[in-house]
């Protein structure tokens, strides 16, 4: 008798309640970095990583995505099924339906949505609707990720280089984009380009250089003068990076040397100003003190890059790969006109020319915005 009521227990335990609970505990719902709101051109974005690992027994899809606040009754962002596959990125290799996880499989949703009614306040959550596709079980819902916002003011720069035209060349939905590649380089997962620009400078017609494209010299933004866009001390420099005089041909070098050389910039807050792909001859030394506007590098080619071009980006450590990438806006930029898209850019087609000459002041660029810094 005694076993029997054991038994029975032990099914009553396992019913209907306990599948539920199973189903439920299927997918861990993590927010790694705190949610920051930017104004990115006039609009107030969060911006932020859901990741989603599958531990249930089954490959699960996902169906719709609702993010919540604390502080408002209308969701902040409904996913849609047709707009997820956009915004979600499978760790290691794709499956034909992004929205798939498969067993064992992390999953990152790269949310960037404008929020309306800011400021926002108190915590985020997440509702996700997911099914299991090896099964005819109907869609089950749960709820995870609460987290709070990022609490610190954003850091407001001072240009990093002078006149322009400069393009802010980046795509937050591009699958190999700084917006969307981890860094796993010192045993913890990190995103240092979630806010990254790669500044290009370009001619009315769009075009990247004069005479022989191949001769790195003969790009419009090679040699120009890079600028620390805040007071600050110099914390780190790469100045051993030969240039290459070409374009073409060169070797692509590694994960080690894929910076080229660099100029690190400690601003105050926990914020290190980063800035790569640099030419030999930095003016500046590690420890040394700098003003806004003082220069501490030139435009070059060295490294991993198609063109030469600025990286720049604000990070929360002294670390290339081993750190978080941390949000900020300039002061003040003038806005020429936009790309469409990031292709048109590399296309090198005309930029179009709406809102020429706009003051536009404490933001980050929208993607591939054309713009002018004040100076020369």
């Amino acid at each position: 008798m005694q076993i029997k009521l054991l038994v029975l227990t032990f099914l009553a335990l396992a019913g209907p309640g306990a599948a539920a609970a199973q189903t439920n505990q299927a997918v861990d719902v993590h927010v790694a970095a705190a949610p920051d709101i930017v104004r990115i051109g006039a609009t107030d974005q969060l911006v932020y990583e859901l990741h989603l690992t599958n531990f249930s027994g089954h490959p699960l899809e996902l169906n719709g995505l609702v993010i919540k606040a604390d502080d408002r009754d209308a969701p902040l962002k409904t996913y849609s099924r047709n707009e997820l596959p956009a915004a979600i990125d499978l760790v290691g290799p794709p499956e034909a339906n992004a929205r798939i996880i498969p067993i064992g499989r992390r999953a990152v949703v790269y949310v960037n949505a404008p929020i309306a009614d800011a400021p926002l306040r108190g915590s985020i959550s997440h509702m996700l609707t997911l099914s299991k596709i090896d099964t005819d079980e109907a869609d089950f819902t749960i709820a995870g990720g609460k987290t709070t916002l990022a609490s610190a003011a954003l850091p407001r720069l001072a240009a990093p280089l002078r006149g322009g035209p400069w393009v802010a060349v980046y795509d937050p939905g591009m699958e190999r984009g700084h917006r969307r590649v981890f860094y796993a380089t010192e045993g913890k997962a990190t995103l240092p380009g979630r806010f990254a620009i790669d500044f290009m400078k370009v001619d009315a017609n769009g075009k990247l250089s004069s005479g022989d494209a191949n001769i790195a010299a003969n790009h419009y933004g090679f040699g120009a003068e890079v600028l620390a866009v805040a007071d600050g001390t110099v914390v780190r420099v790469r100045n051993d990076v030969p240039d290459p005089p070409a374009v073409k041909g060169r070797t692509n070098p590694g994960i080690a040397d894929a910076s080229g050389n660099y100029v690190m910039l400690d601003i105050g807050g926990g914020r290190i100003a980063t800035y790569e792909h640099l030419k030999q001859g930095a003016p500046v030394k590690p420890g040394e003190r700098v003003k806004a506007g003082q220069v501490v590098g030139f435009l070059g080619f060295t490294g991993q890059a198609s063109a030469p071009h600025l990286h720049f980006h604000l990070a929360d450590r002294a670390s290339i790969l081993g750190a978080e990438g941390r949000p900020y806006v300039f002061a003040s930029l003038t806005r020429l006109g936009q790309y469409p898209a990031i292709e048109s850019f590399f296309r090198g087609e005309a930029w179009p020319s709406e809102g020429r000459g706009e003051t536009v002041r404490d933001s980050f660029p929208p993607p591939n915005l054309v713009v002018r810094f004040p100076g020369d």
